[in-house]
């Protein structure tokens, strides 16, 4: 999991993924929650917001290159951004 949240007014909570997936649950009691459902997305996808008053929940994004070689000072590079790729999506009812 990358980001997560709770709307307070739809009782659903929801959690990104980098690996593409948003999941929604439905908090049913303060110690239950029920998967309501897994979205793909798209792959990198993990950074999230809530808008409050349209109970949508929006993600970014960007097509994603090779990583760069692995080095002792960082042996797990992320991949590159490709330039002119960003991308918003957005998900609501």
């Amino acid at each position: 999991m990358d980001a997560n949240g709770f709307d307070p007014a739809t009782g659903c909570a929801f959690a990104s993924c980098g690996d593409g997936t948003l999941t929604i649950a439905h908090e049913d009691s303060p110690t239950k929650f029920s998967l309501m459902e897994t979205i793909q997305t798209q792959c990198g996808a993990r950074t999230t917001a809530l808008d409050y008053a349209t109970h949508s929940v929006y993600l970014v994004t960007a097509e994603l290159g090779a990583a760069p070689v692995s080095k002792p000072e960082n042996p797990h590079p992320r991949p590159t951004i490709v330039p002119g790729t960003f991308t918003l999506l957005v998900y609501g009812k």
